[in-house]
């Protein structure tokens, strides 16, 4: 079986001979199923209306667990951004009815954040949506063969986590992925 992997690994194999064709088999395919995700996801999300950040955010929320609600500079803290920027997503998401904004006190100062039910909806459609896809790329192995990647996938994740400089957890960064 071939792909168009090995045929881009021929070319710049005669081209550089100091490349070592395994590694560039590997990082290929690593950057090929990342591109074929990528799209997916927002292939999904533009059919459902859903913005990628829009969608970041609901996920956020919706890894708080029960009830669902977040103050701003966490939400703005996981999703790495600014509380100005934050703000400026959560005004489309409010008037979309996907979240809600409440004051905790009596000054309005503390706000919390909270997913709706519209909001809850979205979020299962597109994890719906993306697990479709996610299963029918994995459909190709077996049981076994997915525990082996992911296990083989661990160790890689865990060395380079591991270096200096390291990319912090998914959790903390609102990737996009809802196993992320």
């Amino acid at each position: 079986m071939r792909d168009s992997v090995d045929r881009h690994v021929e070319v710049w194999a005669r081209e550089l001979d100091w490349m070592d064709p395994v590694k560039e088999a590997i990082f290929a395919r690593l950057a090929l199923l990342a591109r074929h995700a990528s799209q997916a996801r927002r292939t999904t999300l533009d059919s459902d209306g859903l913005r990628h950040w829009q969608y970041k955010v609901l996920l956020t929320l919706r890894r708080q667990g029960p009830p669902y609600t977040a103050s701003p500079s966490l939400l703005a803290e996981q999703l790495g951004l600014t509380r100005g920027a934050l703000s400026a997503r959560l005004g489309p998401l409010e008037e979309a009815g996907l979240i809600t904004r409440t004051h905790e006190d009596p000054d309005r100062r503390r706000v919390r954040v909270r997913l709706t039910d519209a909001g809850h909806a979205a979020f299962a459609q597109q994890v719906t949506a993306e697990e479709e896809d996610e299963l029918a790329l994995l459909a190709a192995l077996t049981p076994a063969e997915r525990r082996t990647l992911a296990d083989l996938l661990r160790k890689l994740v865990v060395a380079a986590e591991a270096k200096p400089g390291g990319s912090a957890p998914p959790a903390r960064r609102g990737s996009g992925s809802a196993g992320s």
